[in-house]
């Protein structure tokens, strides 16, 4: 079993930045992808970014690219996302996910564990 526990959202204005934490407990987890996913009310959760085992591979989606960055420190079982220059369309519940198996993914279905959420609210 892993636990994950997000931290780090709140509110915060248009160009503004926040970092949400994610630690985890349980199995091992510098061998497990990790993932940061959110959903915003009346849409379905949509990937945001992935960082490998070690964190040498990272993937982040279009819409976030320029603007956020996921990276891990496995010392700490910890992973993080840095959010520059949110926007109100950033407006979510943000979650971090771990997979089981080895590779790489973007779909929500393909991870097993799932923290509780953390709520990232961008005024204009």
């Amino acid at each position: 079993q892993v636990q994950l526990v997000e931290s780090g959202g709140g509110l915060v204005q248009a160009g503004g930045s926040l970092r949400l934490s994610c630690a985890a407990s349980g199995r091992t987890f510098s061998s497990s992808t990790m993932g940061w996913f959110r959903q915003a009310p009346g849409k379905e959760r949509e990937f945001v970014a992935y960082a490998t085992g070690s964190g040498r591979v990272t993937y982040s989606a279009d819409s976030v690219k320029d603007r956020f960055t996921i990276s891990r420190d496995n010392a700490k079982n910890t992973v993080y996302l840095q959010m520059n220059g949110l926007k109100p369309e950033d407006t979510a519940v943000y979650y971090c996910a771990a997979r089981s198996s080895m590779g790489l993914s973007a779909r929500p279905d393909s991870y097993d564990y799932w923290g509780q959420g953390t709520q990232v609210t961008v005024s204009s």
